[in-house]
């Protein structure tokens, strides 16, 4: 299934996308995808359902992001071995964790802000990876049970402030819609093979970033079985798991976003987002 979420920021109705690209409403089923409603017997429930029995939704809705009440957005940092190389930085030999706040979540096609004072705002494709069962000390062998689905991530960061401000990097990836997620939460039966997905980044119709997940260093059963040893992972939780090359940072010279550009990226399966680049507003 391709599940979603439409309508006005901070109304988002759960919906699906039915075979033939139709937005169909959920509502009347649950309240919300979230949480409690990303387990597998609810998504069995949901499969079950019949799409063409379901109100449509207009096709020029706007989509939300494609998880409700997100808890912990939690990212891997260098983990494609030639995108670390393109930024100058060894492959770790541990996964690299930080956070991107929840408030930096927006849907898709919203626009994306660069914030007062941004010198290098960047792009970054990445692979989503969203939990439907709490995870706490599982095994890699576990992990995928998991899994609710995967979803299109754009790691939007200002490289200053992550890398020459002092302390985390999370200060450069947490402002203000640096999170698109969407279109879709895809459920893991539509993806045989989460590292074997093609995904790309075009600023202003230029591609920059075209790689595939097979090159991960670290994989989702690994990131998942690894990230549970230090917090539990709840139902709804997105982890994003890293960007190939081909970043802004990485281009000779670098190249950063400005107000009035367009980004566009997809990722195999997983839909496409767009977003335009805007200035933050004078108060």
């Amino acid at each position: 299934m391709k599940l979603l979420r439409f309508g006005p920021k901070g109304h988002e109705k759960p919906g699906l996308l039915d075979a033939d690209g139709v937005i169909r409403d959920l509502s009347a089923h649950l309240d919300d995808l979230a949480g409690s409603h990303l387990n597998r017997e609810s998504l069995t429930r949901l499969s079950e359902l019949d799409p063409s029995r379901l109100p449509e939704v207009p096709a020029d809705t706007r989509l939300g992001p494609c998880v409700g009440r997100v808890g912990k957005f939690i990212c891997i940092g260098l983990n494609y071995s030639d995108h670390a190389a393109e930024t100058g930085a060894q492959v770790p030999p541990e996964p690299v964790v930080f956070n991107k706040w929840t408030s930096a979540i927006c849907g898709p096609n919203d626009d994306v802000i660069i914030p007062r004072d941004s010198s290098s705002t960047d792009w970054e494709v990445e692979l989503g990876v969203v939990i439907g069962k709490e995870a706490r000390y599982v095994s890699e062998a576990e992990a995928m049970e998991h899994v609710a689905g995967y979803c299109v991530v754009n790691d939007v960061s200002e490289r200053e402030f992550q890398l020459h401000r002092s302390g985390t990097w999370d200060k450069g990836k947490g402002c203000d819609t640096f999170g698109p997620l969407g279109p879709w939460l895809v459920t893991p039966d539509e993806i045989a093979d989460p590292h074997g997905l093609d995904l790309w980044l075009e600023v202003d119709g230029q591609r920059y970033q075209n790689g595939n997940t097979r090159t991960m260093v670290y994989r989702v059963p690994f990131l998942i079985s690894y990230l549970s040893r230090f917090m539990s992972l709840q139902p709804g939780d997105v982890i994003s798991t890293g960007t190939p090359p081909g970043v802004g940072m990485g281009q000779q010279p670098p190249t950063y976003l400005k107000p009035g550009q367009r980004m566009r990226l997809g990722i195999e399966g997983l839909g496409e987002q767009q977003q335009d680049v805007v200035a933050e507003p004078d108060r």
